[in-house]
């Protein structure tokens, strides 16, 4: 998975493990895990907050920067915040959480499995 920048600190981290997009509520899959946070930038009270989303037509966009967005600002020291969706960098299933990514069960690439059958008794839980 990829990680969000070093440099987001471990509040950023915890308060938005509680931010869902709804797609992935019923299955408890945060922002955090679902790997859409970039980076967060704290100077003076005011946070920037950069995130990707998973399609640019994700219909719940302005509800997860609205969620983000407010998670932030109850953290102690911040008055402001921006959210600010990043558009030149692509979302992949490679940030996803080990946890997120065996919740959603991402299957490979037909070609790549020569035996159906096997594959999915092998993976069945």
């Amino acid at each position: 998975m990829t990680q969000p920048s070093p440099a987001v600190p471990d509040w950023v981290t915890r308060a938005l493990s509680t931010v869902f997009d709804p797609c992935c509520r019923e299955k408890g899959i945060s922002v955090v895990d679902m790997g859409l946070l970039r980076s967060v930038a704290v100077r003076d009270g005011h946070a920037r907050v950069e995130l990707l989303l998973t399609s640019g037509w994700c219909p719940f966009a302005a509800r997860v920067v609205a969620d983000v967005e407010t998670a932030i600002r109850r953290q102690p020291g911040v008055e402001t915040c921006e959210v600010e969706i990043v558009w030149n960098e692509v979302w992949t299933t490679d940030r996803l959480s080990p946890s997120a990514a065996r919740r959603l069960r991402f299957l490979p690439d037909p070609v790549a499995v020569p035996d159906r059958d096997a594959f999915v008794s092998a993976h069945r839980s």
